[in-house]
């Protein structure tokens, strides 16, 4: 029995994944452009945001508090509109900055716009993380003579990644979902290639098929961080 046979036998259109499926991969590609470009530039800037609540003085931890708030309090679809369709007010500025370029492609926009989103909810994973290293150990780090920067380096931030490792990977799934309202903003992503699919075959099917490419996607990362985990369990020191 051929492929075709057995999608046909499972209630699907063969004929109709033949034409629309190369351009749902395309859209799988920009989906997965945009998870592999936010999260990790997000990770970076979420370990600063938090080291600014925890470690800064004066103004800069209201500062992180601030924009973490900011972007957890508010929709990602309003933050979406905000940078792609506010940007276009503030043209010349940001021509003269030369960043114009990143606000004009509704790709970059959208990754810029996800980068800033994830960083709220990782800098607060990664807090938290921190704050849940023993203060005695952190103590005993600095009484050895070590910096208030190695203490971080070699003994709250091994710890803290190991215990926010869970809710990182949630947050990994959170986005590869989120990202779907890229497509708002004329992005070709998974979802947006879906809408176009759609308008041209009338045939829900095609909604099916991303629900389930996303499912996929959400599933492997799944796998990934449970093996993960069991890897860090297998060195982590016995209690």
């Amino acid at each position: 029995m051929s492929g075709g046979d057995l999608l046909a036998l499972a209630g699907f259109d063969p004929g109709l994944l033949a034409r629309y499926g190369p351009s749902l991969l395309h859209g799988l590609a920009a989906t997965l452009g945009l998870v592999a470009v936010s999260v990790p530039l997000g990770f970076c800037l979420a370990a600063g945001l938090a080291l600014m609540r925890l470690e800064g003085g004066g103004p800069v931890p209201a500062l992180s508090a601030g924009f973490v708030g900011f972007f957890r309090g508010t929709p990602l679809l309003a933050q979406l509109f905000l940078l792609y369709y506010g940007a276009a007010q503030f043209h010349g500025a940001l021509q003269a900055a030369g960043v114009w370029g990143l606000f004009r492609d509704a790709f970059w926009c959208a990754a810029f716009t996800f980068t800033l989103n994830t960083a709220a909810y990782q800098a607060e994973i990664l807090r938290g993380a921190a704050r849940s290293v023993p203060a005695g150990q952190i103590e005993a780090g600095l009484s050895l003579g070590l910096s208030r920067g190695a203490v971080y380096r070699l003994i709250v931030a091994p710890q803290a990644l190991a215990l926010a490792l869970r809710p990182l990977g949630n947050e990994l799934i959170l986005m590869i979902k989120a990202s779907s309202l890229a497509s708002v903003i004329t992005v070709l992503d998974l979802m947006g290639a879906t809408k176009r699919s759609f308008s041209a075959s009338l045939d829900f099917e095609v909604y099916l098929w991303a629900a389930l490419i996303y499912l996929a996607l959400v599933e492997i990362v799944r796998r990934v961080w449970n093996a993960l985990e069991r890897r860090l369990a297998r060195h982590a020191p016995a209690a």
